[in-house]
């Protein structure tokens, strides 16, 4: 497994990352800490959960016991459209996942980006409880690539979370490609286009042409972390023909 720094956030990270939301509908805790030790044996040590996704959170907090905390990478996200409700979700999470801090809180939204001096106050709450120890960087998670471009010119957030895929339009892999240029953290949600693309290998090799895209692997099964493993490892060869391959694919479903 390679490790690389997440933007200036400075968080090694590995090169591809865990989405534990799908740690929910797994059979038991039991199970769900099975598949993160398993993620973690092999290499990964960065975990990604959300708030609205509670039993992700606890689950994966339950898990990560298991395992050295300083030896790993977590985050996770608030919907939050307003400070107070921040403040309650950053709360619960530490206290859902038992952790005395995250390594990364993002706020996630598709409508609008939180200023620092903005009346919603997130960015304030944010501030707070950076300053205390309890969240130790921020990020911003969204749908919107014109809003992601906002986030990069405001230069508040050190890590941006956008769907990229072989799918994605064009200008999700300029958010990408700007991101490097200003060394924020790139991390891929939807690598497979949210189940609607199913050849790993073709979807693999895409996301390992831009060397600052962690992708956000969602799971739930051993052999689908088996084989994800497997092409970290074993990543395709980006030759002409999968250049060809990918084009076409892009195309066909354009």
């Amino acid at each position: 497994m390679e490790y690389v720094a997440l933007g200036r956030a400075n968080l090694l990270v590995s090169r591809i990352a865990l989405g534990a939301y799908g740690l929910q509908y797994v059979e038991s805790d039991e199970a769900a800490t099975s598949l993160v030790n398993m993620a973690y044996q092999g290499g990964i040590n960065f975990f990604d959960t959300a708030r609205h996704k509670p039993t992700s959170e606890m689950r994966l907090g339950k898990a990560v016991q298991t395992i050295q905390r300083q030896h790993i990478i977590l985050a996770s996200k608030s919907m939050a459209t307003d400070g107070r409700t921040l403040q309650e979700d950053i709360a619960n999470s530490l206290e859902t996942m038992s952790c005395d801090y995250i390594d990364l809180y993002q706020i996630e939204n598709h409508d609008f980006l939180p200023k620092k001096d903005g009346n919603d106050g997130i960015f304030k709450v944010l501030e707070k409880f950076r300053d205390k120890g309890k969240i130790h960087h921020i990020g911003f998670v969204t749908e919107s690539p014109e809003l992601a471009m906002e986030a990069i010119e405001a230069d508040l957030y050190e890590t941006l979370q956008l769907p990229l895929n072989i799918l994605s339009p064009d200008l999700n892999i300029q958010v990408a490609k700007l991101c490097e240029e200003r060394d924020i953290g790139f991390i891929a949600m939807q690598p497979l286009c949210g189940g609607v693309f199913r050849n790993i290998p073709l979807a693999y090799g895409f996301l390992r042409q831009y060397e600052n895209v962690i992708p956000l692997w969602g799971t739930r099964l051993p052999e689908e972390l088996q084989q994800i493993l497997y092409f970290e490892s074993h990543p395709p060869v980006i030759d002409d023909k999968f250049l060809e391959e990918a084009q076409h694919t892009r195309m066909l479903f354009s």
